[in-house]
């Protein structure tokens, strides 16, 4: 008998480059973990699905105990997809995988609360705005804790901006922008064009598929009420 089954594909293997950030522990340990718990504290969200690598470059030759490592940035639900910046041997159950030759971009730094010098009341926050004059490109990150941000142009899909207040978009928004992320749940979110990636206020996220469609395009604010985000249409 002849067989007439169609010949089987070979297994294909693809290439694909994706935009990550990288976490650098210094020593002491404690001391770095303390300022990123403190950093967690001010914005919950600030690793909510992003992609994260591990450079244990300055922790040599105790970069060894990654496993320990590892469990601590676990139990703050920081998700890690690959470790660089050491030798060792990396592999064992549950340990992301060893990377190599990553290009280097820009350099996003978590402003560290400074301790008190003295016990006196707690004066005021400082708020301040920020103005972004032209259009925020794919791959920028924008991160300004202290107060409202306003973009003259565009927000490009792969962009991202985080304020402590509210994001004002003059153009289109079309990449992510959590507003609020000092724990301030009167923040709001206004753009001309609506096509967001991802949005937050608060504590509190969505994303474009649970956003719908109704409003895409059109000029919107969105705020909290009650717990929920909201959508109107500015027109």
């Amino acid at each position: 008998m002849t067989d007439t089954s169609p010949p089987r594909r070979p297994v294909q293997l693809r290439g694909r480059a994706f935009k990550s950030l990288v976490l650098a522990p210094e020593t002491p340990l404690p001391d770095w973990f303390a300022d990123l718990d403190e950093a967690l504290k001010r914005t919950p969200t600030l690793f909510d699905g992003r992609a994260l690598i591990l450079d244990v470059a300055a922790l040599e030759p105790a970069a060894s105990d990654l496993d320990g490592l590892l469990a601590e940035l676990g139990s703050r639900r920081i998700r890690i997809l690959g470790i660089e910046g050491t030798t060792l041997s990396l592999t064992g159950p549950g340990r992301p995988p060893l990377l190599v030759q990553g290009r280097p971009l820009s350099t996003i730094e978590i402003p560290v609360q400074p301790e008190p010098e003295a016990p006196k009341a707690p004066p005021e926050p400082a708020t301040t705005s920020l103005t972004i004059e032209g259009s925020v490109r794919s791959g920028q990150s924008i991160v300004h804790p202290t107060g409202d941000v306003t973009v003259m142009g565009s927000v490009s899909s792969g962009a991202e901006i985080l304020a402590g207040g509210s994001i004002h978009v003059y153009g289109a928004l079309r990449g992510r922008a959590i507003a609020g992320a000092a724990r301030n749940p009167r923040a709001r979110i206004c753009c001309r064009k609506f096509e967001p990636e991802l949005l937050g206020i608060d504590r509190l996220v969505r994303t474009a598929e649970e956003m719908g469609n109704h409003l895409r395009g059109k000029p919107v604010q969105i705020w909290l009420d009650g717990g929920a985000i909201k959508f109107a249409s500015l027109d």
